[in-house]
C-alpha cells in the first residue's frame, strides 16, 4: 500500500471535510432558496404551479449537494481508506445516491437526464408561431 506524507494526508482530509460541508450547505441553501422564493411564486401563479416551482428548486439543490458528497466519498475511499471494504461501501453509496438523483430528476423534470430534447411530460405543448 502506498502511503502519503502526513501534511498531504492532513490537507486531503481537510479538503474532504470541505467538500462535505459544501455539499450540506448547498442542500440547505437550496431548501432555503426554494422556501424564500415560494411566497413570490404563490402570488404569481396558482398553488399547484408554486408547489412545482418549490419542488424543482429544492430538488436541484439536493442533487447538486449530493454530487459534492459523492466526490468527497470517492476521494476518501481512493486516497485515505483504500481497502476492499471501503471500496464496496463506496460502490453501494454511489449506487444509492445515483438512483436517488435519477429518481429526483425524473420526479421534477418528468424525464430522465439524458432525454434533454424532450418536453416536460406535465406541461402542455407550446403553440407554434408560424
Amino acid at each position: 500500500m502506498v502511503t502519503i506524507g502526513e501534511p498531504l494526508a492532513q490537507w486531503i482530509g481537510w479538503s474532504i471535510q470541505g467538500l462535505e460541508v459544501l455539499g450540506v450547505a448547498v442542500i440547505i441553501g437550496g431548501f432555503v432558496f426554494a422556501t424564500a422564493r415560494w411566497p413570490f411564486e404563490l402570488r404569481a401563479s396558482d398553488g399547484h404551479q408554486a408547489y412545482l416551482a418549490f419542488r424543482m428548486h429544492s430538488v436541484r439543490g439536493l442533487i447538486l449537494g449530493l454530487e459534492f458528497l459523492v466526490a468527497a466519498d470517492i476521494i476518501r475511499t481512493i486516497v485515505i481508506e483504500y481497502s476492499l471494504d471501503s471500496l464496496l461501501m463506496l460502490g453501494v453509496m454511489v449506487l444509492i445516491r445515483t438512483f436517488l438523483v435519477f429518481a429526483l430528476h425524473l420526479e421534477v423534470e418528468g424525464r430522465l437526464p439524458w432525454q434533454t430534447g424532450r418536453e416536460d411530460a406535465r406541461t402542455p405543448p407550446r403553440p407554434r408561431r408560424d
